[in-house]
């Protein structure tokens, strides 16, 4: 019978995987639970640290350009030297910036705290999953990334409700420091339970992919932020998605020629694995644009913010709780199908959002939003589940990567463009006499119209992510039953 420690050393599934489970959730706790907490301190910081908004924005976007901008470089990294030594990496660098963020005298300071912040985040995110998918056998990989995704769910809804309380009870200060202690506990759990993957001899870093990879989605993320608040037709905000267009096209034929390069472009031969990476892209670029929500809630409904809040929390606890099942129903009737199911289920929550109703009343709302977090939580653990299972094991660091890529890519992406479509209807169906040049202050009639063509168009982008899934699922069933028929070939066959 064999150690731990010799498990360990062979590469075979460790004993204690719910504690590595337990080590990497931490992780990916506090990252999701910082991304959803800070926005809520905003207007304390500009007060506090008398400042403006357009400054201590940065004090958000300096953490997500890193962390985007960054991601693939760690998970390639994690692939050469081992995850759980980047792992650690990251969380240490989390930790550590959690608490130089909490101790900041100036927003100056906090701002360089949160890009610190920003690249412990991207070794955790990009290297977090691929160690989860090594922790657990594949007829459980599902559960796995449902359980994952109910800590994502966990760390989104507390996110608002903990940052005012502890505004409210502490100070700005502990917004940031509340990461410090969860960071020391779960270093403790990662170095006793996650197991070490041997370095892999003879590998070299890309560093001139990564230069230009860290380009390239630098200009991409400054371009989709500058555009949603000046206009995409400015001059500065074309040059840099341009440059952006022009590093990507330029990356790609750099890493072709590459023997060892970032990413290994052949894992995009793999047409079920790019399908799966397009339709994670698409259902995060909707699904970001539910910040339009609280417009209908607060100012047509007259809602308070609290009970704005208490009701936007139907979504992501409706995603947690069913999460794991999803994860369950993946291992037995494969990723696809579930998959295919979420999605149908966000659609149908898209509609429901997409015909909302001055006169209705705020359970009819909670019934119109739950089918969102459930088709999302479907989607995502099995989404996960198939991405991770199409990778090579010594590329999974890498697919880890570009799975929470185009997480964050979806999000920097959506916002901006929902957020332009919501103005756009809202705008269109104001009357002469409104003042088209702040919506808020539109009517209750131009506002519902807003968000309703909004959701409408989501739906329909839902819709051909959910065509692209019954495709993957059709070659997925074509791609096994060619298996089974050259396996009974082999088997038939005499020696």
């Amino acid at each position: 019978m064999q150690t731990n420690h010799q498990m360990k050393v062979s590469g075979e599934v460790p004993v204690h995987k719910w504690w590595v489970m337990c080590g990497v959730g931490g992780g990916i706790l506090m990252a999701t639970l910082d991304s959803s907490i800070v926005n809520i301190a905003l207007p304390t910081l500009i007060d506090q640290l008398h400042t403006d908004l357009a400054t201590v924005q940065w004090v958000v976007l300096s953490y997500i350009l890193v962390l985007t901008s960054t991601m693939l470089g760690a998970a390639r990294l994690g692939d050469m030297y081992g995850k759980k030594k980047l792992y650690l990496l990251g969380l240490a660098i989390f930790t550590v910036s959690s608490l130089l963020c909490g101790l900041a005298p100036s927003v100056g300071w906090l701002i360089s705290a949160r890009a610190l912040q920003g690249l412990g985040g991207s070794l955790m995110q990009a290297l977090g999953i691929a160690i989860v998918t090594e922790a657990f056998p594949p007829l459980e990989r599902g559960r796995a990334m449902g359980i994952v995704g109910s800590i994502v769910s966990v760390g989104i809804a507390m996110g608002p409700p903990l940052g005012g309380l502890l505004i409210g009870m502490v100070s700005w200060h502990a917004v940031f420091l509340v990461n410090v202690p969860v960071g020391i506990l779960t270093w403790f759990v990662v170095v006793q339970n996650v197991p070490l993957t041997a370095a892999r001899p003879g590998q070299k870093f890309d560093l001139p992919g990564a230069l230009l990879l860290l380009f390239t989605l630098t200009c991409y993320g400054l371009g989709m932020t500058l555009g949603q608040n000046v206009g995409f037709g400015v001059g500065q905000v074309v040059a840099l998605l341009l440059a952006a267009a022009g590093g990507l096209g330029a990356f790609f034929l750099l890493e072709a020629q590459l023997a060892q390069p970032m990413v290994d472009l052949r894992l995009f031969h793999n047409l079920l694995f790019s399908l799966n990476l397009l339709m994670g892209f698409l259902v995060f670029s909707v699904l970001s644009g539910t910040f339009i929500i609280p417009f209908f809630l607060q100012f047509v409904k007259g809602y308070t913010i609290q009970e704005v809040g208490f009701l936007l929390m139907a979504m992501p606890l409706s995603m947690g709780l069913i999460s794991p099942w999803a994860g369950t129903l993946s291992d037995h009737y494969g990723p696809r199908a579930i998959s295919l199911l979420g999605l149908s289920c966000l659609v149908c929550g898209c509609l429901g959002l997409g015909f909302l109703d001055p006169k209705m009343a705020g359970l009819d709302f909670v019934l119109r939003v739950i089918p969102m977090g459930v088709g999302f939580g479907l989607f995502q653990a099995s989404n996960n589940s198939a991405i991770m299972s199409a990778a090579p094991r010594e590329s999974l660091g890498v697919a880890s990567g570009l799975l929470q890529l185009m997480r964050t890519l979806g999000q920097t992406s959506g916002l901006p463009l929902m957020g332009a479509l919501f103005t756009g209807v809202t705008q269109y169906s104001m009357t002469a006499t409104e003042n088209k040049s702040d919506i808020t202050k539109a009517s209750g009639f131009a506002l519902t119209q807003g968000v309703n063509g909004t959701f409408r168009v989501a739906a329909f982008v839902i819709l051909g992510s959910t065509i692209l899934a019954a495709i993957a699922l059709w070659l997925d069933s074509r791609q096994q039953k060619a298996a089974k028929a050259a396996l009974a070939l082999k088997v038939g066959l005499p020696d």
